[in-house]
């Protein structure tokens, strides 16, 4: 991923030109749906390892009993017309071929509240590694980023002495991003310099 600020405003610049930086504003608890249970273990390592990287906290409890941060697997979209308020969703999911989307909330400072993450496992997620997969997932979840955001650059985790890790340039990001001394949110694409020089971008 090249490191100049173009490139790091790129990842936060939605299809409408706006500019949007947010972070969790509380620890994230993840509630799956649709997985096996020999496949948990393996999503809990993946979300602690992208926690670790942003210094921020998963825990197991949340103040609204629902969690926060709400993951969907499934086969085919139309399982999901099964959850009540996704119809229009689902239809706009199957009108665009897609195999994932994700959807954030926000609290009344910005941060993020609540993210809902869903995957379709067609041919191309099914091939991918669980390892691989659920990390590539997490990592995508802090902070939010554009629709367009990995269309140049890939989230996908790569293999590395018989491990599955993040990408170092997506790392380098995520710790960036989760600076202590940064703001929260940010509506101002000249965060992305700070941003771009926290993972070494020298003028």
């Amino acid at each position: 991923m090249d490191l100049t600020p173009e490139a790091v405003a790129a990842l936060f610049t939605c299809a409408d030109g706006t500019f949007l930086f947010a972070r969790w504003g509380r620890p994230i608890v993840p509630v799956v749906f649709g997985v096996d249970e020999a496949v948990l273990p393996v999503m809990k390592g993946a979300f602690e390892a992208a926690m670790t990287l942003a210094g921020h906290r998963l825990e197991e409890l949340d103040p609204e009993p629902a969690g926060n941060l709400l993951m969907f697997f499934c086969r085919d979209w139309g399982a999901l017309r099964e959850v009540p308020n996704l119809g229009r969703l689902v239809d706009m999911l199957i009108s665009a071929e897609a195999n994932q989307y994700s959807v954030f909330r926000f609290d009344q400072a910005g941060a993020i509240r609540t993210c809902f993450l869903f995957v379709r496992m067609d041919a191309h997620m099914s091939a991918v590694p669980a390892e691989s997969l659920t990390l590539s997932q997490a990592v995508q979840t802090i902070p939010p980023r554009s629709e367009m955001a990995f269309e140049a650059t890939s989230a996908r985790p790569v293999p590395d002495k018989g491990r599955t890790i993040v990408k170092p340039e997506i790392g380098s990001l995520i710790r960036a991003a989760h600076d202590p001394f940064r703001p929260s949110v940010g509506t101002d694409p000249p965060l992305a310099l700070g941003i771009a020089a926290r993972m070494g971008w020298r003028q």
